[in-house]
């Protein structure tokens, strides 16, 4: 059974590239910018992983990360959050997230994170 990634970005280019990189290693990707409608997509979907964008113009990260972690369904669903702003001194500590990455962000670096986080 394939693992199924779910990826929520604003930017086409970044899904493009991620669902294209994460296709090539045999992952099932479903690829939104849809952040309203995120949960009941990820009802359907049943990911293995969330890959969500620190900032997104509809909606603040940190929400989302928490209607997963929190839902009786996703709440053991890894979630990694892309940011340009890691090395910056934003503070994700209280982020429920999983793990980070940094935009932007290598192939080799993103498949390490991935499969750290889902392939057991």
């Amino acid at each position: 059974m394939r693992k199924r990634i779910l990826v929520l970005d604003d930017n086409q280019s970044i899904l493009d590239m991620v669902e294209e990189a994460l296709s090539y290693e045999k992952f099932q990707v479903l690829i939104t910018s849809d952040s309203d409608n995120l949960i009941e997509i990820a009802k359907i979907f049943q990911p293995h992983l969330f890959i969500l964008d620190d900032r997104l113009a509809a909606r603040k990260s940190e929400d989302i990360c928490k209607q997963i972690k929190w839902h009786p369904l996703l709440g053991n669903t890894p979630v990694m959050l892309c940011s340009y702003y890691y090395y910056n001194d934003t503070d994700f500590s209280a982020m429920p997230c999983d793990d980070i990455i940094a935009k932007p962000f290598g192939l080799e670096e993103l498949m390490s994170k991935v499969n750290n986080l889902i392939v057991q």
